[in-house]
């Protein structure tokens, strides 16, 4: 870019590199320092530290920029900071969000649709303004780079005052940075571009990672129960609901009213292992807990459909979402997505698509165990009014706009809501079609949501904040069990005795296992909700190889997502 038309204005590289650090800075920070103002306000005493803030900030960026701005790379390097720098803020400024790993992580895997969903006139503005508007003024200037050795000279001397001129402010303003890194810490991931640059590079350096290693298998030694009952479990990924706006929750609304003649079970405590699918869906499918689950773990491991595979059992993923995180790629796979699979679509494709050519499946495997995965769009925001077909738009008026904050908390409420009653039609569907199927198989159904969502309560809208951040509403999620009549030593009452007890994500891997009573060296009974709704007499279930809770990797998970919690 060096090479392309400039105007008549020179630069020494290193002014600006100094004023894009400033812009960055001081136009890019909104959210940032926001937060920072909730613990320091303005006031005579805090004034100095804030502008000493700046300072240490705008040095910091300008030191990695010196390093990074370099003769034809420096335009290229700043221009693409600006313009992304922009779009993460929107994100921060609108949502209330966090650009971290797993965001980032989010962010690679999201589709063409979803990405269309967020885009509006106040992004374009954001885009324009703090992206594209100073990226031109870079692209225009003409740099005056000097000799070599008067380069490297110039820009160190400048690194060497700035960094002196942050120590001296940091020594100057002490009490005010020790609270600001000991006592604020979370402070730091809504600094704009540092953080989503650092989060960027982990994401990158982890995803290498995991490339070089081999697939580690997972319970080659799962064996199929003895007994001559065939079993068929759906199992329900449900997306963005939360646990208290299910009415079977006690929530004031009636958002559940065809679950609730069916007899279904909510567990009223349930809690996800991510703020975003891209996290979450992994972890429920693997056999570690939250706390030994990672990225490079996941896509390294065989998972519950693997070793389902392994056990005998006719394991299908069929998906109206994004994709199966990495999780569905060694079974049959089908997105609902497009027109072309999906029967059931008007403004958008809906997740009851995904039932609509099922029957056949089952009747193609029968005379062994079937385990099915429904993927959902459900509650996916922030079109929530977009998730639903009209007939189920019973609470109005409803939110129209993917700007969220420029709807009022009951428009949003109301479009959320009306997502849940169709996901309420949904699961009764899927329990139909499994009590069409209970001649021939021993059927039950196990929904549980990825993560939960934030509807603006206190400025945060949607989900994926870091999980130490997170609020309860990105975390504690819906969950649902139905079990069929002809359902083997289990029933609804016995799942009913349990709904009220702690569970997670991390339980998901060896519930399913009770529920298909395959036996396998990882199960854990300790973690199963099937054999815990029995109580200490409960049966083996047909589960003939069993390890001690005290060293399965996932009951530790479990028991340190309560003190981590809260």
């Amino acid at each position: 870019m060096e090479g392309m038309p400039e105007s008549g204005v020179s630069i020494s590289p290193v002014k600006i590199i100094i004023a894009v650090s400033l812009f960055l800075i001081l136009a890019d920070n909104v959210t940032f320092f926001r937060h920072v103002l909730e613990f320091y306000p303005l006031s005579r005493e805090n004034v100095p530290f804030l502008a000493s803030l700046v300072l240490v900030c705008a040095g910091l960026l300008v030191t990695v920029l010196s390093l990074c701005c370099l003769p034809y790379t420096s335009k290229p390097v700043l221009i693409t900071l600006l313009l992304l720098t922009s779009l993460t803020s929107y994100f921060m400024d609108s949502y209330n969000t966090v650009i971290d790993p797993s965001m980032i992580k989010s962010i690679i895997n999201t589709d063409t649709d979803e990405v269309l969903d967020l885009l509006n006139l106040k992004l374009a503005l954001y885009f324009i303004f703090l992206g594209v508007v100073p990226a031109l003024a870079v692209y225009r200037v003409r740099i005056h780079y000097r000799p070599l050795w008067r380069e490297l000279f110039t820009r160190l001397a400048t690194v060497c005052i700035i960094l002196a001129a942050a120590t001296l402010a940091i020594m100057n303003y002490g009490d005010f940075y020790s609270s600001f890194i000991r006592e604020h810490k979370p402070l730091r991931y809504y600094s704009n571009p540092a953080y989503y640059l650092y989060s960027a590079a982990k994401y990158a350096g982890k995803h290498y990672a995991v490339r070089t290693h081999a697939l580690t298998p997972l319970g080659l030694d799962a064996a199929m129960p003895a007994d001559a009952h065939n079993r068929l479990v759906i199992f329900v990924v449900g997306e963005a609901a939360r646990s208290d706006r299910f009415s079977l929750n006690g929530y004031r609304r009636l958002t559940n009213p065809l679950l609730q003649q069916d007899g279904a079970v909510s567990f009223t405590n349930f809690w996800s292992c991510g703020t975003s699918t891209a996290v979450s869906v992994p972890c429920m499918f693997s056999a570690y807990g939250r706390r030994q689950i990672s990225s490079d773990r996941a896509r390294s491991s065989e998972n519950l459909l693997d070793l389902l595979h392994h056990a005998g059992v006719s394991v299908l993923w069929l998906d109206n979402n994004s994709s199966s995180k990495g999780v569905a790629d060694r079974v049959a796979y089908r997105s609902y997505r497009g027109r072309d699979a999906n029967a059931v679509c008007d403004i958008e494709c809906r997740d009851e698509g995904m039932l609509v050519d099922l029957q056949d499946y089952i009747n193609r495997h029968k005379g062994g165990d079937i385990f099915i995965v429904l993927h959902q769009m459900g509650n996916h925001g922030p079109d929530y009014y977009k998730r639903y077909p009209q007939r189920f738009r019973k609470y109005n008026p409803v939110c129209r706009s993917n700007l969220l904050e420029e709807c009022s908390r009951r428009e949003i409420n109301n479009a959320y809501d009306n997502a849940i009653l169709y996901t309420d039609y949904f699961l009764d569907r899927v329990i139909g079609l499994l009590k069409h199927n209970s001649d021939a198989f021993e059927t039950a159904m196990f929904y549980v949501s990825d993560h939960g969502e934030s509807l603006g309560e206190h400025g945060i809208y949607l989900h994926g904040l870091p999980y130490i951040l997170a609020p309860e509403a990105q975390l504690h999620v819906a969950a649902i069990m139905w079990i069929g009549a002809t359902f083997k030593d289990l029933d609804n009452r016995a799942i009913a005795r349990v709904r009220a007890r702690r569970y997670s994500h991390d339980n998901i891997f060896h519930t399913v296992l009770g529920l298909l009573g395959i036996s396998a060296s990882v199960y854990d009974g300790g973690m199963d909700i099937v054999r815990d709704s029995l109580g200490p007499r409960a049966p083996e279930l047909n589960i003939r190889q069993r390890i001690a809770a005290s060293g399965s990797p996932a009951a530790v998970g479990n028991r340190g997502m309560a003190h981590e919690l809260h």
